[in-house]
């Protein structure tokens, strides 16, 4: 009989331990993390419920008893530290975690321009002066984290990726406009600087944003339309690719054996139709799998490449990317944290459009800034080579809304334009200590009557204003400014910085 009670012990005792669940951290807590300075820091994860979950962290001990399958612990804000420090979580298990420093962290998001990595890929044009830098990038108080490529119908909590410190070999597969970011930031700043990466190249903004936030918003009605299409419509179609399947990959073969004969690219591969629940185009798909896990890692800011993919709807982006702003920041809890975003450089295939819409929310939504790089773009190529400008940009925008500096950040941006008899007169916010074209005629200008019929005119600097004017316009009512695909133009402040384009003529 005792031997059968001391079974039935065993036995009930291996099923309990079989219940229970190891303590866990967020990813995003490991070897070489980077914590937010001069904040309260959230650290969480996920144990067994009712489990008691211990945090140790530079002289800090914190517990917490997990609810619902999850943990979380506040920690007191610290002083930037560059000594690397060790965190322990223990329960159950003991995790242990080195190398951790504390400092400024910032999300990196976006799509294809801020995804590019500093190291060359295949099919990509190399990064101006990518190797020279990456052979000098001995930082180690500089860290990426790269979060894993992941769509989800529903919010996840986790996610894949690691902490990297920066090394030679480690900095090709950072985000380059991030990394040239948190470089200058560091020289700047002399403290340690966290890079959380999540983009998604050819993404659009909506597959970023919550779905509480595009569902509640009629202005945005065509976006979850047109998905609940694409719902209804993926049975027919994947139907459709598997009827086809054998005769697509017998093309396909036939076509890459004929381009290796003539020494030719080969084709794409045919692949199936996504779901679209799985799609990483569906709205809130990339949030749900890749912003939500991060929520609500202490941070200082975001920094943002984006809107390609939104172009051929911009007047859309104007509502959609402000309420995207504003759907992070209700999520995080940090209040109005800075958001700096660039804006798309010239390309042949991109309207002036998204460039408006990205200007509106620079206008509009508090503690923005929008980098301009119509001098660093390139007009076949909507991946531009030249990305430590736009680096600098960024960090300039964080020195001034972040950290207090008084430096100049932004280009000119338009504020008005009155007409004075036959000329234009245009003011701008953000002229520094002046305006400028570097010796140079200004263009960029045209000039138009109430018909709206544009023409090419002639613009000078005078004081913080440019006087537009055109002998074939006398009576002028609406003013442009780089209002072209590939904007020809070269109005700057002192700073260095070029002016937005803009027209005044909008809907």
């Amino acid at each position: 009989m005792q031997r059968i009670l001391s079974t039935v012990a065993l036995i009930a005792t291996v099923a309990l331990s079989d219940l229970r669940a190891d303590v866990i951290a967020n990813p995003l807590f490991s070897d070489n993390s980077v914590l937010q300075r001069q904040m309260n820091v959230p650290v969480w994860g996920t144990a067994s419920e009712g489990e008691k979950v211990t945090v140790c962290f530079a002289g800090q001990k914190k517990e917490a008893v997990t609810t619902n399958g999850c943990w979380r612990v506040l920690l007191d804000p610290m002083e930037a530290c560059v000594l690397p420090r060790t965190m322990t979580v223990s329960g159950s298990n003991t995790l242990t975690f080195t190398n951790l420093l504390v400092g400024e962290v910032w999300i990196c998001s976006g799509q294809s321009n801020m995804e590019r990595q500093l190291g060359l890929r295949p099919g990509q044009k190399p990064i101006v002066n990518a190797e020279k830098e990456a052979a000098s990038a001995n930082y180690p108080l500089i860290r990426h984290f790269g979060v894993t490529k992941n769509v989800s119908p529903e919010p996840l909590s986790t996610m894949g990726g690691k902490w990297s410190v920066c090394t030679p070999t480690s900095v090709t597969n950072f985000t380059a406009v991030g990394y040239y970011f948190g470089r200058d930031l560091y020289r700047d700043l002399k403290v340690p600087i966290g890079l959380i990466h999540s983009s998604w190249g050819g993404t659009p903004a909506e597959a970023w944003t919550g779905s509480g936030s595009l569902s509640t918003n009629p202005a945005l009605g065509r976006i979850l339309e047109n998905y609940a299409k694409e719902v209804e419509a993926y049975p027919g179609k994947i139907a459709k690719y598997k009827s086809e399947e054998a005769t697509l990959i017998q093309n396909y073969q036939a076509a890459t054996a004929k381009a290796k004969e003539e020494g030719k690219p080969g084709p794409a591969a045919p692949k199936p139709p996504f779901d679209p629940p799985h799609d990483p185009h569906s709205p809130s798909g990339l949030f749900n799998a890749m912003i939500n896990p991060l929520i609500p890692y202490a941070m200082r800011g975001v920094i943002w490449y984006q809107g390609e993919a939104n172009a051929s709807h911009a007047a859309e982006y104007r509502t959609l990317f402000p309420v995207m702003i504003a759907d992070w920041r209700a999520r995080w809890g940090e209040g109005n944290f800075p958001f700096l975003f660039v804006q798309i450089a010239p390309f042949f295939k991109m309207p002036p459009g998204i460039r408006e819409a990205q200007l509106f929310t620079a206008l509009s939504v508090p503690n923005t800034a929008m980098t301009v790089i119509t001098d660093h773009g390139d007009a076949q190529d909507i991946h531009p080579a030249e990305k430590e400008p736009v680096g600098a940009r960024l960090a300039l925008a964080a020195r001034a809304l972040a950290y207090g500096q008084m430096v100049e950040y932004s280009g000119p941006l338009f504020r008005n334009a009155a007409i004075d008899g036959q000329k234009i007169v245009v003011s701008f916010t953000h002229c520094g200590m002046g305006l400028t074209s570097h010796g140079e005629p200004l263009k960029g200008f045209s000039i138009a009557a109430a018909d709206k019929v544009f023409v090419p005119a002639h613009a000078e600097i005078l004081g913080n204003t440019v006087v537009v004017s055109s002998p074939d316009v006398p009576e002028p009512k609406e003013v442009r400014f780089g209002w072209e695909n590939v904007p020809d133009c070269n109005l700057f402040n002192l700073a260095g910085i070029p002016a937005s384009p803009f027209r005044t003529d909008s809907e």
